[in-house]
């Protein structure tokens, strides 16, 4: 789906990724993201945001926590990420994001408490009272107050099978008044996930019973006298989702896919945010009339259910290249390679092969890699990261360290 979106509305992308791997500047097994276009795109969403009294924080895990995507968003006035886990924060931080939010999904380990208290995130979110306890203790250590978010579950929210999760709901006063008891922490307002999901059937995006579960919290917190509740509504945020969750009382939401245009909506309706990220590989060899491509970054994102896989398999220009069908590796397989039936047209090793669809880089053993300058016609590659976010090592620089 969103190889047909980057030809519609960003094939500057697909040309400038195309030439910088047949200049061997993009390796294969490489997430190119179009800086220009995350930087419209956070610019828009921080717009709509500051609109409505939003805060926004930024998900990178999705993009590999891109340290150069990092600083264009902090440019375009996005300036604090959410940590997925505390490793996320940390690679956030190291390309110019502030925490804003830490603590869901992934909890925090007790022994890194201090490492998270550390990065001084705005907001931490704690399952249950261990978890505040030991956010608490390490935030006054530091000599700091910690805003705790407390994550709430009622017997009707949905979750991702593993994400369950958090205090009741019924009982959250009770669960105010002892996280604010805590030395060195404070009470500050309540998250769930997801708050909306993507409608299939619909084309659209709706929010869910965990966000019903949120407002009638926020109500009973009110009637017990607390009237400065925070908010926090992750799930598939982009700017034509900000004012749906601002009427239900959000105060933070948490742009991820919506900085790539690559949420499940943008894949069906053009939405604000353009499509930003292209999946890059290579011809590795061909065999029995078909081409086995690199792999190493081929998870495709679940959320809009199994579909078929295509790529454009390019050797001149990126308009003429053929639309290839793709197997894809099973899901319990190592991605190796994935094949691209041939029947008889010519391909050649080495050849460029792009693929569009809904990444999560964080999972995988791709690489990524921002381009700047798409929009002037001038593409440069900032630089080349791992799947987390650090340097990768090369071959040289372990040979000069004298590894080998």
């Amino acid at each position: 789906m969103f190889l047909d979106l980057l030809r519609r509305r960003n094939p500057a992308l697909l040309e400038a990724a195309a030439t910088l791997h047949r200049d061997g500047k993009l390796p294969p097994n490489c997430y190119a993201i179009d800086l220009d276009a995350v930087g419209r795109n956070a610019a828009a969403i921080r717009a709509e945001a500051d609109r409505l009294g939003l805060k926004a924080f930024a998900m990178t895990k999705q993009i590999g926590r891109n340290p150069d995507v990092s600083r264009r968003l902090v440019e375009s006035g996005i300036s604090h990420s959410v940590a997925v886990d505390l490793e996320c924060g940390v690679a956030a931080a190291s390309g110019g994001l502030r925490t804003g939010h830490i603590g869901h999904l992934v909890q925090i380990p007790r022994h890194s408490a201090g490492d998270a208290a550390a990065l001084e995130p705005l907001y931490w979110t704690v399952f249950n009272d261990e978890k505040a306890r030991e956010a608490a203790a390490a935030a006054q250590a530091l000599g700091r107050t910690q805003d705790l978010l407390a994550r709430i579950i009622s017997p009707q929210d949905k979750f991702y099978r593993g994400h369950e999760g958090g205090f009741p709901a019924d009982e959250v006063v009770a669960v105010a008044d002892r996280l604010d008891a805590l030395p060195g922490a404070r009470f500050a307002g309540i998250t769930t996930f997801p708050t909306a999901l993507f409608d299939a059937e619909a084309g659209k995006v709706r929010t869910t019973s965990n966000l019903e579960t949120l407002r009638a919290a926020a109500a009973a917190l009110r009637a017990a006298g607390r009237t400065d509740i925070e908010l926090n509504t992750p799930g598939t945020t982009s700017t034509a989702m900000l004012e749906l969750l601002a009427e239900a009382g959000a105060t933070q939401v948490e742009p991820g896919h919506g900085l790539t245009g690559t949420t499940p909506w943008h894949a069906v309706e053009d939405l604000v945010e353009d499509p930003a990220i292209v999946y890059v590989s290579e011809v590795s060899h061909l065999w029995n009339d078909s081409a086995y491509v690199f792999g190493g970054g081929l998870y495709v994102d679940p959320v809009l259910g199994s579909s078929h896989t295509s790529a454009l398999v390019v050797n001149d220009a990126v308009e003429r290249a053929p639309v290839l069908a793709v197997d894809m590796p099973a899901p319990e397989a190592i991605d190796y390679y994935a094949t691209i039936p041939l029947d008889g047209r010519r391909v050649a090793v080495g050849d460029t092969v792009l693929f569009g669809f809904r990444p999560q880089v964080f999972v995988t053993r791709g690489l990524t890699a921002a381009i700047s300058g798409i929009s002037t016609g001038t593409p440069k590659v900032e630089g080349v990261w791992a799947a987390n976010g650090a340097a990768p090592l090369s071959a040289h620089d372990v040979i000069a360290r004298g590894r080998i």
